[in-house]
């Protein structure tokens, strides 16, 4: 998907982008100050070339013999990716995995706060406690609006998956990360990363076989 003053850039590029970004938090944690290309890239398990490949879409990084200054590189790679202020996102669907996802504290550190979760049964008792409110299913478009929101994460039965989607993708969110065993049909400007647990699991399987 192309932006407005940025170049086409393949998926699996972004996808790399992340995995460099942990690569640099860990070396920040470590109060290491520069990395060269082939230890940033042994670190995210690519060749160099396809390290310096991906990051030449941004601009020109690193010195040479010097290599990059792992916290510029990682606040560029933050600003591209959208994560160097938290972005809010709302999850539908509170079950078990919506529950087990509102309870992860690990989102707000790498940039993204589910700041509220909708449902069908708003009221309904939980096991666990969880900060965000649960609301109905009634008030997700004005909320929407009212927050910008343009991140959600699905976690609804699939029955139900491809309409909950329109309802979001009518109130202004462009990017869904979807729980649901289906295929959601959106328009080429709305973003789907879908996590399919079972598919997963296949993969692993057929690795295993001897």
């Amino acid at each position: 998907m192309k932006k407005a003053g940025r170049p086409i850039i393949p998926r699996k590029t972004i996808y790399r982008l992340s995995i460099y970004l942990r690569c640099l938090a860990r070396l920040k944690e470590n109060e290491i100050g520069t990395v060269s290309s082939e230890a940033l890239a042994k670190a995210a398990g690519v060749k160099p070339t396809q390290l310096r490949k991906d990051l030449a879409y941004f601009g020109t990084f690193g010195t040479r013999g010097l290599g990059y200054d792992v916290a510029e590189l990682s606040g560029k790679i933050s600003d591209e990716l959208g994560t160097s202020s938290l972005q809010p996102v709302v999850l539908i669907g509170v079950g078990n995995l919506g529950l087990a996802l509102l309870s992860y504290r690990g989102f707000e550190k790498e940039g993204f706060e589910i700041i509220a979760a909708f449902d069908t049964e708003p009221r309904r008792q939980r096991d666990k406690k969880i900060k965000q409110p649960i609301l109905g299913m009634e008030e997700l478009p004005a909320f929407l609006r009212e927050h910008n929101v343009k991140m959600a994460i699905l976690s609804v039965p699939t029955v139900v998956a491809q309409t909950v989607a329109n309802t979001l993708m009518e109130s202004g969110v462009m990017g869904i990360l979807n729980f649901a065993p289906i295929v959601l049909a959106v328009p080429e400007d709305v973003m789907v990363n879908n996590v399919n647990l079972a598919i997963e699991l296949e993969n692993l399987s057929y690795f295993i076989q001897s």
